[in-house]
């Protein structure tokens, strides 16, 4: 896998197996610290889902953030360098994996920054368990099911769910240099001339794990997906969302219906314009710079 500067690697044991999860704790960080690394307030970045997702994702961004923040982002179970458990997963097995991980290693309340369907689930689970989270910052949070538009009954889940076709998927559509392009330009970014060499190695090189294929397919299945205008009007956390003008699956208009719902925990809602789906990537310095602004909304920073 690829990681910027500094990044070190460390494990954590799940239900689900280890899971990865990268520190700044390398050089220079480690020289430049005022104050010792584990005294800083945390701040965790989770990565959306898809083939070849990966902490990666957050690695133009999160060192932006590393010397008054402890940086934590962890690879979920069935990505990147984490286990990859062959199982169909469900919600409740990333609800119950970020809820381990915020226990165990953020030392909650936690800011917590996520993007697309992870950032969804991360609504779902401070609803439930608020006392985790001191904030969130949700890039197009969406459980791609919302509203009552089943993306399950899509013909690209049912392929996704039936048998040894859903594999010739995988292997030939999706784990492939073109297939990844394919999806980063079709999914996440509003200009295909952003994606760089790089970006599409560690999204192979992560699609390519043994087993990769199972977290992938239950996400194109739909198994991952749910309503989410089902749990955001319930949310109490302190919320800000980004969303690209620009995202192709989770349209704009999506997010503002959503944030609708809950115009009391949702302080500030930004479009940001000429990106899709993944700012992080496509505009790493933007987001840097939003995120910052964020953060003082939030009074975390």
């Amino acid at each position: 896998m690829i990681e910027p500067l500094g990044a070190e690697q460390r494990l954590l044991a799940t239900a689900l197996g280890q899971m990865v999860y990268y520190t700044l704790t390398g050089a220079p960080w480690r020289d430049l610290y005022q104050q010792p690394w584990a005294e800083l307030p945390p701040l965790v970045f989770l990565h959306g889902f898809g083939g070849g997702s990966s902490a990666y994702e957050w690695s133009q961004v999160y060192p932006a953030f590393a010397l008054d923040y402890r940086v934590l982002a962890p690879d979920l179970p069935g990505w990147g360098r984490s286990d990859h458990p062959e199982r169909d997963y469900q919600p409740e097995d990333y609800l119950t994996s970020i809820a381990t991980f915020l226990e165990q290693v953020s030392e909650p309340p936690t800011t917590v920054i996520a993007s697309s369907l992870t950032a969804a689930l991360t609504i779902r689970l401070a609803v439930a368990r608020p006392d985790l989270f001191r904030s969130l910052i949700l890039v197009a949070p969406a459980g791609v099911s919302d509203f009552g538009d089943d993306f399950s009954q899509t013909g690209l889940a049912q392929i996704a769910r039936t048998p040894i076709i859903n594999g010739l998927f995988y292997s030939l559509g999706i784990a492939t240099t073109g297939g990844i392009n394919r999806f980063l330009e079709e999914r996440q970014f509003a200009r295909s001339e952003r994606i760089y060499p790089e970006l599409v190695q560690a999204y192979q090189q992560s699609a390519t794990q043994p087993h990769a294929d199972a977290a992938a397919l239950s996400f194109v299945s739909g198994r991952l997906c749910f309503d989410l205008a089902n749990y955001i009007g319930q949310l109490t956390v302190p919320t800000v969302i980004l969303w690209g003008e620009e995202a192709k699956l989770t349209p704009l208009d999506l997010g503002k219906r959503l944030a609708a719902l809950n115009p009391g925990a949702i302080r500030w809602f930004q479009a940001i314009a000429g990106v899709g789906l993944t700012p992080q990537l496509e505009a790493p310095s933007v987001t840097i710079a939003l995120i910052r602004h964020a953060l003082q909304v939030l009074g975390v920073a």
